[in-house]
């Protein structure tokens, strides 16, 4: 080899330069995350090796760091054409110690439990299953990655923008020179979403090169930031209640807070919110608010769109629990289709986390007398039963303390049907519920207050819940209860659609004991419910008939769920996992309107943010006039009543800021509009939309208008939707807010906005201004 054809090798110099920089923007993004000198953080900075776990002959260290940016974490991969592979600290969902995710229970042992850990992504990215070469060292993977989440995840909105911001500068300075030259200045436009044509690029950069080098640098940079981070719509509103200074005064403030946020306040709540937002401490002192600090107030959680009282439980808990809608899953097992997806404890946990409370477990025979969960004579994959009732024990509770109902689709023999029993009874423990609370026979549900910390199970049972209090009992003896009895349960449905023919279904005295206020039974009739079934017994109803039910009988309905309780499932032709509309069904008082978590649409953002209020407790309490057995409330007809209640919702949709990329392409920029969707009673149901704005997703300003009647607004639920604009095909969807008409806020609020799979975006977000009036 001609020694002279080698790459001359980089000199000592350029490394220093290289280094003293990094060193730079490490120490830059620690000041932004205040974290100067912490141990935890020069640990991740440092790195170290990991196993890294995908099966039981696949086990491989790598090398794993945090980046100088403080938000990508980096590891080396052996594999020759992918040297670096890195994901973002805001992808990280938790970081859990031991072998608790199902890999590292399949493939490795119980001796190293301690040192292992897992990452959990957020949507739908394989888990990240490592071992440490110590338990003290899992220790400090776990530690340091929890503080730096969680730091993350605590920064206020303008440091997250800050550090956002401040990325994309870096990876724009292509040369690493610390300079921008004009087409980096272009390159770092395209990265932060917006494309501005030449002469306003031109512009902008000669505004601000201030040297007149033909590159920016330290001031000019910094100048540059301001001029692309001006919110013009803020200097309006905050001059028009500054008056003549730069400042607001406590009185000056306590007027835009009355005035335009229509909110109660006093003088002393201004000097609170001055003392607290107000970053330049000689106008702190004279208490007096400035442009930054006026804007900082807006963008504290506080004073977002939704109320901040509603986060908190602050429903009256203490009524039966059919009075309340339930956050229910369907098919929880699955993390992705009907057909052919996996199954995963996983997927359990996920809807947990996500304040479901009604989770649904498919249960067959398995080996070994152990039974399983899968979707039953599909190629999904199967789970241990045990495995899934000690990941509800682990995380029932994380969320929301209110009870968790455990829906069994029972298809397993009475031998394995008893193992079940033993697996719930030992695992659950006292948070099972096996008998009714309180003396004698009970003739209502329990409150959700009464029931925090407790797991129901509903499925089918041998005999009336009374047959338990009654002196003969002989009832109970009989193991068989014909199919008829809930042929409405998905599965017994299809096989009674084939053949009439009722058959016996052996159940397990064991497992039908654990049923106590939810008893699985087939539904007739209103009238045949009504004069037939007990308050415990309830029906399961597929989409299709549900809906035509409350489309048809939907005061009949309504009545049927003030006394009883009723589960609505997806229609068996939805193999891909798709969900339905649940509010319809909630418009006729169903509790339990089952979706399949796993997949992110429309369905899902409403139903998430049905439940988004109330501490996300997975309990919204259903309003008085669907609760009483002589309501003649009608969301078809709509009658008068006192659900009526006529308000004009007035929206003007503002601007938006720092809006994702749709397409990762550095020359792919969003053309941004936004929908403001109503969903109610059908009278109430509405969408508006702005125009599009081309090449500029990230300080889009629209300014425009929409005002909706609404009749009914306990029912009413409002969706922000932002859409990237195509002539030529469907928009595609950037992101998207979602909460009850009766919780929002009004006046100039910041709307979060939320991915596909419903995690926040960490800086992006509308800019509204919101009014409510009663209707003329």
């Amino acid at each position: 080899m001609d020694c002279t054809q080698r790459q001359p090798k980089t000199s000592r110099s350029e490394e220093m330069l290289r280094y003293a920089r990094n060193q730079e923007v490490m120490h830059m993004n620690v000041q932004l995350l205040g974290m100067e000198g912490d141990p935890d953080l020069q640990f991740l900075l440092q790195g170290g090796d990991l196993l890294k776990v995908r099966s039981p002959s696949w086990k491989k260290t790598r090398y794993y760091r945090l980046q100088e940016d403080c938000k990508t974490m980096w590891h080396e991969s052996k594999k020759t054409f992918r040297t670096k592979q890195t994901f973002s600290l805001d992808d990280i969902s938790a970081v859990r110690v031991g072998r608790q995710s199902e890999g590292l229970r399949k493939y490795t042992e119980e001796q190293v439990d301690g040192r292992c850990f897992s990452i959990i992504f957020k949507g739908r990215r394989k888990n990240l299953d490592l071992i440490a070469s110590s338990e003290e060292e899992a220790k400090q993977w776990v530690n340091s990655l929890q503080k730096m989440v969680s730091n993350m995840n605590n920064l206020s909105s303008q440091q997250k923008t800050e550090h956002w911001i401040f990325s994309c500068l870096v990876k724009a300075d292509k040369n690493k020179d610390d300079k921008l030259s004009h087409s980096e200045v272009k390159n770092f436009l395209r990265l932060i979403n917006i494309e501005v044509d030449d002469n306003y690029a031109e512009m902008l950069f000669k505004d601000c090169d201030k040297s007149k080098s033909g590159y920016l640098s330290g001031k000019e940079i910094e100048h540059f930031y301001s001029l692309l981070t001006h919110r013009e719509e803020i200097d309006v509103i905050f001059g028009e209640y500054a008056k003549t200074t730069d400042f607001m005064s406590p009185e000056n403030l306590v007027e835009f807070l009355m005035k335009e946020q229509r909110e109660k306040t006093t003088l002393a709540d201004a000097h609170k919110i001055i003392e607290k937002f107000e970053p330049d401490q000689k106008a702190k002192e004279k208490k007096l608010l400035s442009k930054d600090g006026f804007l900082m107030y807006l963008h504290n959680p506080e004073a977002l769109v939704l109320n901040s009282e509603h986060k908190d439980v602050y429903q009256d808990m203490s009524q039966p629990l059919n009075h309340y809608f339930i956050s229910s899953s369907h098919n929880t097992y699955l993390m992705e289709d009907q057909l052919k997806g996996p199954s995963s404890t996983e997927a359990y946990v996920r809807a947990l986390l996500k304040g479901c409370r009604c989770v649904e477990l498919d249960c067959w025979d398995g080996s070994d007398d152990e039974p399983v969960i899968y979707h039953g004579y599909t190629l999904t994959s199967k789970i241990l039963f045990k495995d899934v009732i000690t990941a509800i024990k682990e995380y029932a509770f994380k969320t929301s303390d209110y009870p968790v109902i455990l829906s069994l689709e029972n298809h397993c023999c009475v031998e394995q049907q008893a193992v079940m029993a033993r697996h719930m009874s030992s695992i659950l423990g006292s948070a099972l519920v096996t008998s009714p609370l309180g003396d004698g026979m009970p003739t209502n549900f329990p409150s959700p207050e009464e029931l925090k910390g407790k797991i129901l199970i509903k499925g089918k049972r041998l005999n009336k819940l009374e047959a338990s209090f009654a002196a003969e009992e002989a009832a109970a003896d009989d193991p068989d209860v014909t199919e008829e009895e809930e042929s409405n349960d998905e599965d017994e449905q299809k096989e009674e659609e084939k053949s009439k023919k009722k058959k016996k279904l052996k159940l397990a005295k064991e497992l039908s004991d654990m049923v106590i206020y939810c008893k699985s039974v087939h539904f007739h009739s209103f009238e045949d419910a009504r004069e037939n079934q007990s308050f415990y017994e309830m029906s399961s109803f597929k989409e299709g008939k549900a809906v035509n039910l409350a489309e048809e009988s939907a005061n009949a309905y309504i009545h049927h769920n003030v006394d009883k309780l009723s589960r609505i499932y997806p229609g068996g032709t939805r193999t891909d996992s798709s969900n339905y509309n649940p509010v319809p069904l909630w418009n006729a008082g169903c509790q339990i309107v089952a979706l399949n978590f796993q997949t992110s649409c429309t369905d899902m953002d409403v139903n998430q943010g049905r439940f988004l209020i109330n501490g996300k407790s997975g309990y919204i309490l259903k309003p008085a006039y669907m609760r009483d057995r002589a309501s003649e409330f009608d969301p078809i007809t709509l009658t008068r009543g006192d659900w009526l209640k006529h308000k004009t919702l007035h929206v003007m949709v503002i601007s938006a800021q720092q809006l994702p990329k749709v397409n990762q392409k550095k020359s792919s920029i969003v053309d941004p509009l936004v929908k403001v969707e109503v969903y109610g009673v059908p009278a109430d149901v509405a969408v508006k939309e702005t125009g599009h704005l081309e090449n500029n997703g990230f300080n889009p300003q629209w300014n425009e208008n929409f005002q909706f009647d609404v009749y009914v607004p306990e029912l009413a639920m409002v969706r922000f939707v932002v859409e990237d604009y195509d002539s030529t095909s469907d928009n595609e969807f950037v992101a998207q807010y979602t909460l009850p008409f009766n919780s929002l806020k009004m006046g100039y609020r910041h709307v979060p906005l939320l991915n596909k799979n419903g995690d926040l975006l960490p800086s992006a977000g509308l800019f509204m201004h919101i009014m409510v009036t009663d209707a003329e």
